[in-house]
Order: structure tokens, then sequence, then C-alpha cells
């Protein structure tokens, strides 16, 4: 049972931890889409 439990908290943290790097990575791709848009439209605007 103990073994059970142990191995159930290393593969949720494991997810987890997954999980949180994929959201950031996310995050990041879609501020450089953002940034590239915002300079886009100040080339166009100069």
């Amino acid at each position: 049972m103990r073994k059970t439990i142990t191995l159930t908290v290393a593969l949720f943290a494991g997810l987890t931890l997954a999980a949180c790097n994929t959201v950031e990575g996310a995050g990041r791709d879609v501020s450089s889409a953002g940034k590239a848009v915002t300079n886009t439209a100040q080339d166009v605007k100069n």
C-alpha cells in the first residue's frame, strides 16, 4: 500500500512539473508573437 501511495505522489508531482513547463513555454510563445506584431505595427507607422 505504501509503495502505491509513493508512486502515485511521484507521478502526480512529475505531471504537475511538466504542465508548468508547458504553460510557461506557451506564455513565452504568445509573448514573442505579441512583440513581433508590435514591432511590425511600429515599422508600418514609421
